[in-house]
């Protein structure tokens, strides 16, 4: 009697038991979490269907990687110079001899038209700065708030003349005022360059914040050339060194808003071998620059 009574019970307990809802029992894997469901809701369902709901819950990114990679940067500038040159000096004076690079054409003529000031004259709206930087990566210093940032590119600048001031470079480089006038008149300088820059960003897990940089940036001169094109003589590119600088350093910067950016460089050096042509003219740029940090 005693085990009836206590196997009814237990009968009767279970049947009360199985009518009660369940609480889900939920696992937590990865990125998702996955909720069990309980037989009342589950026997609803079509019997084919899985006693189980996956919830996918978005995982935001929280730790900056401490070196960040960007690859094929473009940048679009306009190119001019800051001109110190000493047009009262001896390599202007002299022009009339057939020597050194300021020259007078036809030689020894006081009555043509010698080299000035006005001869270097830039059209300023034509004259463009193009870089394509292969990469540029930046390395965490101090909570990624301070970065070193660096890369390597090409720098491709355009000075687009007013004039008719030409550049040979045969037999030794030198520039005179042509007798034609031309339709196009530029001069081609083009550098390998690597740039070395502090990079501070007060928001670091923004990609919209400000931030700015500012360092230096040293340029192997790879080309060089002036273009020319005229009705007389049509399109013509005169090659070589021109008595440039093989190399340039320059103080570079930029500040940027989300992956805008503006930014600028100034040679600490100048366009031309000073010693060699009597020309002190120090190249600065300013564009944009689209990259993401």
């Amino acid at each position: 009697m005693i085990a009836v009574a206590t196997l009814t019970a237990l009968s009767t307990y279970a049947q009360t038991d199985s009518t009660q809802a369940n609480a889900p029992d939920t696992i937590r894997v990865g990125g998702f979490i996955i909720v069990k469901k309980n037989k009342e809701s589950s026997a609803k369902e079509d019997n084919n269907s899985r006693n189980f709901n996956i919830t996918f819950r978005k995982r935001y990114k929280t730790r900056n990687s401490n070196v960040t990679t960007n690859w094929l940067i473009l940048d679009l500038g306009f190119a001019n110079w800051r001109d110190k040159t000493d047009y009262n000096g001896p390599a202007f004076t002299n022009q009339t001899a057939n020597s050194g690079f300021i020259r007078n054409i036809p030689y020894g003529s006081q009555a043509s038209n010698p080299v000035t000031e006005n001869s270097f004259n830039l059209n300023t709206g034509k004259s463009s700065n193009v870089n394509i930087w292969f990469f540029m990566q930046k390395r965490n210093i101090v909570k990624h708030v301070l970065n070193l940032k660096y890369g390597l590119g090409l720098e491709m600048y355009n000075y687009r003349f007013e004039t008719n001031v030409s550049f040979r470079n045969s037999p030794a480089p030198f520039v005179f005022n042509d007798s034609i006038s031309f339709s196009k008149n530029k001069l081609y300088a083009g550098y390998l360059t690597i740039p070395f820059m502090l990079n501070i960003n007060p928001f670091p897990n923004s990609r919209k914040g400000f931030n700015l940089s500012a360092g230096v940036s040293a340029g192997y001169l790879i080309a060089s050339r002036n273009k020319q094109i005229s009705d007389e003589r049509g399109k013509q590119k005169i090659r070589g060194n021109l008595n440039m600088e093989p190399w340039r350093l320059a103080a570079v910067g930029e500040v940027g808003l989300g992956p805008v950016r503006v930014y600028g460089s100034y040679s600490l050096n100048t366009l031309m071998k000073e010693s060699k042509t009597g020309l002190k003219q120090y190249p600065y740029v300013v564009g944009l620059r689209l990259s993401s940090f």
